[in-house]
């Protein structure tokens, strides 16, 4: 009896030192995944969110939550972030994110990975920016060719009668603001790097015609903001039957206008006459959203100058992009120094309000407009309802790309 006793205390005393020695292997764990950071929290905010995306889309093609390589405008706008902050930082991990994007999508023939020329939609143009990048960079002659066919489309792109790209085939007649970002910035980076003399004369002209027909037509005199889009031929249910513009301002559309002008000017001709319309523009849009700018915050509303309203909400995409454009406004001499303080504002308003950092460091942006649009199946009929009523989601890269241009203007 004694020595079955005996079996049985040091069988206990053995199971008691195995679960204790269990638990402290699993407390060492939890301890070294708490000290074991995916992104490390002193760099800046430029890099913690681009290390962030590159852990949620290990390849830049999935940049939009894509489950298979699909050409994208958002791909652009995402990598347009990891150049210049490979420029700033000099580290390869960057680069090396666009380079295998570019191998990705652009085979030996030059031929772009799902892109159709035939479709005419001018978002598919603002990726080809990332094409240019690599083509400098490496000199790779398939990059030549498929910049080359994006420039083909802007050939033949349908226009209005005024000659503004329509913004796809299958919306005649509709200039959005969405296309400004799309098209003209690759357009004029193109002209200068490519094109001479008359020709380049010519084209800059063109790039200025399109900012010259949105703001004729889309622009509304008393508030300052831009109409998300225009229907020359008024024949669109969310067209007003007189003006042709869309019922309502959307912030992300007003942003992607913003970072047209000031990306553009990057390549446009300083002997230009037209460069000071651009710039004035730019001032113009610069008084607007800060009248616009939420006082408590520094943040910007789904529904630009709604900010009261039911239902609309402080939206991230915008408030990012606005940021970026003012920034980059002030540095380059285009604004003046007092919309840096309106920035600054907003981009403190981003940290404090719409930034989440998970525990292994990697960084959120939250409160993103998903999508909107205009017309389409199902019809999307531009009413303040259906803009605060889209869907919202974290880490949309509409949102994380400005997020990385503006915290690179910021140095933050």
């Amino acid at each position: 009896m004694k020595i079955i006793n005996l079996i049985k205390t040091t069988c206990l005393l053995l199971l008691s030192v195995a679960v204790f020695s269990c638990k402290s292997k699993q407390e060492e764990k939890t301890e070294t995944q708490k000290e074991t950071k995916i992104v490390a929290e002193n760099l800046k905010w430029s890099e913690r969110m681009a290390l962030s995306e590159m852990e949620r889309f290990p390849e830049a093609w999935q940049l939009d939550f894509h489950t298979k390589p699909k050409w994208s405008y958002t791909q652009g706008l995402v990598l347009k972030g990891f150049e210049e902050l490979y420029k700033k930082t000099g580290k390869e991990v960057y680069y090396n994110y666009i380079k295998a994007f570019g191998d990705k999508m652009v085979n030996a023939k030059g031929e772009i990975l799902t892109y159709d020329m035939e479709k005419y939609n001018i978002d598919m143009i603002n990726a080809g920016k990332t094409l240019l990048y690599l083509y400098d960079k490496t000199g790779e002659e398939k990059y030549l060719l498929a910049i080359q066919t994006l420039r083909k489309q802007l050939d033949n792109h349908p226009r209005t009668s005024e000659g503004g790209f329509w913004h796809k085939k299958i919306y005649p007649w509709q200039m959005w603001l969405d296309g400004l970002y799309m098209g003209q910035p690759f357009y004029a980076e193109y002209t200068k790097t490519f094109e001479k003399g008359e020709a380049a004369e010519k084209a800059f002209d063109d790039i200025a015609l399109q900012f010259q027909q949105i703001q004729k037509h889309s622009r509304d005199e008393e508030t300052g903001l831009l109409y998300h889009g225009w229907d020359e031929s008024r024949e669109q249910k969310w067209a007003d039957k007189e003006t042709g513009t869309s019922p309502h301002f959307w912030s992300r559309a007003l942003g992607w206008y913003a970072m047209a002008l000031v990306d553009v000017l990057d390549f446009f001709p300083e002997h230009h006459p037209s460069r000071k319309d651009l710039i004035e523009y730019l001032n113009q849009l610069a008084v607007a959203l800060t009248d616009y700018q939420d006082k408590d915050s520094g943040l910007w509303y789904q529904v630009t100058d709604q900010g009261n309203r039911e239902g609309n909400y402080l939206e991230a995409s915008g408030s990012c992009m606005f940021i970026y454009s003012l920034a980059k406004g002030v540095r380059k001499g285009y604004l003046p120094e007092s919309y840096m303080d309106v920035a600054k504002k907003g981009y403190q308003g981003v940290l404090d309000h719409l930034i989440e950092v998970e525990d292994n460091g990697v960084v959120n942006l939250t409160q993103v407009c998903a999508v909107a649009g205009l017309g389409g199946n199902p019809y999307r009929d531009g009413t303040y309802e259906y803009y605060v009523n889209e869907k919202i989601r974290s880490n949309d890269p509409k949102g994380t790309g400005p997020f990385i241009l503006a915290s690179l203007e910021l140095d933050k």
